[in-house]
This record gives structure tokens, C-alpha cells and sequence, in this order.
């Protein structure tokens, strides 16, 4: 297949477009590149691109592909945050408008990575795709509302589908160490402390990058019919855990750490545990390799390899928010995130 992935120079992208191309399909990317200045490790991989920004898309940057895989969005809760108004104007309107798009161009397919941010506020419930969303941030109402929005556009031409994920972790091209296990890990190994935010109570389903990217080929590798307008949860059962139980994983899994929870460490509404039934009896192809423990080591490893410190897994290098702000503040981008022309990169 010929497929455009946006978002391709992310966190996830970076990972899953190697994998795409290792399937025989023929990958071209398209991103903004926010995050250009944020490589760890290796480096990106080397794609065809399109260098647009989402919400500049034309009907002429989808014609001729099989299929659209949509990651690009403002990627977090602080981000989100940061400009509520910007955050639905990137994630929602500017999702549904590629989706118009592609449905225009006659792009049969278009997969949508959601989260299981959608459910929020859950509680201890086991939930499945059917569970009434009840997400608490503007991040999980924007995947809420590009849910509901193109899901009216199914039809016999265009095949929407929609991919839960839960919370990623794993080493990346492109890292965030804003994620709960990544985060856990690097405060780890440069302080000697799992250091706690929230009271640790919460529960979180965890799901490795390379997983996620498993899942995305396997529908769309998947009969039409199997997968359209419909709702996956990306993950594992086994791979629901509260955060105080990810954090003994982290203390077991880097030498010489304590964990130690933050003085106005608190409650975070933000709990839910899912179900992932449904995406190991409908896609059989997608078979998860990795757990909590396994991701741990992982991590551990590459911040032993490439060197990590807390002002920079803490500051702008790193972290999402703040080298957004640091380009803002520096002229780089305008109040609307868009690069400005004088200094695009």
C-alpha cells in the first residue's frame, strides 16, 4: 500500500514508519516538525516527506494513497492545556478536515490514533470499546469529538478506524520523557528516586510504541469489513497497572533507587482500566511483545547509552511544553505554532 502517515517525525511515528517500510509498503510522511531540535539516541529515520503543517493540508498532499495513518496532534495533556482553543483547532477540526479530504481524493482508508485518555475519569471498571467516554482534559475531548465527527463520513468509499491507545512508553528517535513509565525511569537513573507525582493510586493501562505501531498495521492490513468505523483499545489486559505498582517495577529494575513521592503529591483524576479483548479476537495479526517490566529495562539501557540528565528530561530539550514555550519565547514559532518563515528550520 501507499500510505501518508502524519506525525511521522514523533514520538510514535518515528518508530512505526521504519515498521511500515519493513512490510513491503511504500511510506511517505507528513509533519511540521516541531520537535526537530528534541533527537535522542540514533536519529531519524530518513523518509519522503511533505513539510506542512496539519492544518495547511491540501486535497494534492493525499491524492494517491491507500491509506492515511493520522498520529499528528498536540500531543499531551500540559500542551493541550497550554491553549485550549489551539488544541481543538489541531487535534479536532484540523483531523476531521484531512478526513474530508481524503474522503475527497477517494483515500479508502483512515486510521485514527486515538487514546484511552477518551475515558478519563473512570474509576476501577474494566472498560471496552462500548464505555461511555468521559474524558477530563481538552487533549481527551479533542480525540472525542474527531471520533464522533468522522465517523459520520463512513461510507462505501471511505473506511475510518479508530485506535485507543493506551498510555505509550518506549525508547524513541524522538522521545518524550512526559509519559509515565519513561518519566519514572529517567528520574530513576539521574536521581537514585522513582519519583512520584500523584499519590500513585491511579490506574493507567501501558502500551510499548512498537506495539501501538503493531496494531496500526494490523488494521490495516485487516479485511475492510473487520475493522471499519470501528473502535479499537490498543494493549494488553495484563498491562493495566496503578502507578505506585509501575514505580516498584522502576525501583526493581534500576540499581540503588528509592521511590519517594512528591510533597503535594495528590489523587489524579485521571483513572481508568481497560479492556482489550476485543483487538486479540478481531486482529489476530496484532501480537504484542512487550510488558511494563521488559519496557523498564529497556529504558534503562538507553538512558545508560546515550546519557540523560534531569535539566534536560525536566527542561526544554525534552519536555513537550517546555520547548514549545522555549520557541515561542525565542520567535521561532507564533502564537499560533506556526513556524515563523524567517526562521523555519
Amino acid at each position: 500500500m501507499r500510505v501518508l502517515v502524519t506525525g511521522h517525525n514523533g514520538y510514535i511515528g518515528t518508530v512505526l514508519t521504519p515498521m511500515l517500510i519493513a512490510e513491503g509498503h511504500n511510506v511517505v510522511g507528513l509533519d511540521t516538525d516541531l520537535y526537530e531540535r528534541c533527537t535522542f539516541g540514533e536519529g531519524v529515520p530518513g523518509i519522503s516527506e511533505i513539510r506542512k503543517d496539519i492544518r495547511d493540508v491540501e486535497a494534492t498532499d493525499l491524492e494517491g494513497f491507500d491509506a492515511v495513518i493520522h498520529l499528528a496532534a498536540l500531543s499531551n495533556d500540559p500542551l493541550g492545556n497550554l491553549n485550549p482553543d489551539l488544541t481543538y483547532d489541531i487535534n479536532h477540526r484540523a483531523s476531521v478536515r484531512l478526513a474530508q479530504l481524503a474522503k475527497q481524493v477517494g483515500v479508502p482508508r483512515y486510521l485514527f490514533a486515538s487514546s484511552c485518555s477518551t475515558y478519563g475519569a473512570a474509576g476501577d471498571e474494566m472498560l471496552t470499546e462500548e464505555a461511555n467516554f468521559n474524558p477530563v482534559t481538552p487533549y481527551g475531548h479533542s480525540k472525542v469529538m474527531v471520533e464522533q465527527d468522522v465517523a459520520k463520513l463512513a461510507d462505501d468509499t471511505f473506511s475510518p478506524t479508530f485506535l485507543r491507545n493506551a498510555t505509550a512508553y518506549g525508547v524513541s528517535p524522538r522521545h518524550r520523557f512526559d509519559i509515565v513509565l519513561n518519566n519514572l525511569v529517567a528520574w530513576a537513573c539521574t536521581t537514585g528516586l522513582v519519583y512520584l507525582k500523584s499519590d500513585g493510586s491511579p490506574w493507567r493501562p501501558i502500551v510499548h510504541i512498537e506495539d501501538i505501531s503493531r496494531a496500526a498495521i494490523a488494521a490495516l492490513h485487516a479485511p475492510r469489513e473487520v475493522v471499519h468505523n470501528q473502535a479499537f483499545n490498543v494493549g494488553m489486559n495484563e498491562e493495566n497497572y496503578r502507578i505506585k505498582e509501575l514505580a516498584e517495577i522502576v525501583k526493581e529494575t534500576v540499581p540503588g533507587c528509592r521511590v519517594e513521592f512528591a510533597k503535594d503529591a495528590e489523587p489524579d483524576k485521571r483513572t481508568y482500566r481497560v479492556d482489550f479483548s476485543k483487538i486479540k479476537r478481531v486482529l489476530p495479526e496484532f501480537k504484542p511483545q512487550w510488558n511494563a517490566r521488559r519496557g523498564a529495562q529497556e529504558l534503562y539501557e538507553a538512558y545508560q547509552k546515550y546519557g540523560v540528565a534531569l535539566d534536560e528530561f525536566e527542561g526544554p530539550k525534552y519536555k513537550r511544553i517546555d520547548h514549545i514555550k522555549q520557541l515561542l519565547t525565542a520567535g521561532a514559532l507564533d502564537s499560533n505554532l506556526r513556524w515563523r518563515e524567517k526562521v523555519l528550520p
